[in-house]
């Protein structure tokens, strides 16, 4: 078995983190055939994901991102692949929040 742990740090706080995770959720169930549970807690949510191979979690904090998953022997040699499209899903939906926030943000003077 392989195991996967991603952690992205944010600036986004717990409600917007909470909105980035439930599309990546809905992302990872079309696209990878998951299935995703959605745990919201008052500090911190959780998403459970799993599929044949593949199980995990995604800890959602006001501050970051943390993705751990364990894939079964078979999706253990495509460890390396697997890792690397999580990592550009995750890194993409970051990139188009952090620019949208800038774009809506206005300077006051």
């Amino acid at each position: 078995m392989a195991d996967i742990q991603i952690a992205r740090q944010h600036s986004l706080g717990l409600s917007e983190a909470r909105k980035l995770a439930f599309q990546w959720a809905r992302q990872v169930e079309k696209e990878f055939d998951m299935q995703c549970t959605y745990q919201e807690g008052t500090a911190s949510d959780l998403v459970n994901f799993s599929r044949s191979g593949v199980t995990g979690t995604l800890t959602v904090t006001h501050n970051a991102f943390e993705l751990n998953a364990r894939l079964g022997f078979l999706l253990g040699a495509f460890k390396d692949r697997i890792e690397a499209e999580i990592v550009k899903n995750l890194d993409a939906l970051l990139a188009k929040k952090t620019v949208s926030r800038k774009t809506t943000t206005k300077k006051v003077k």
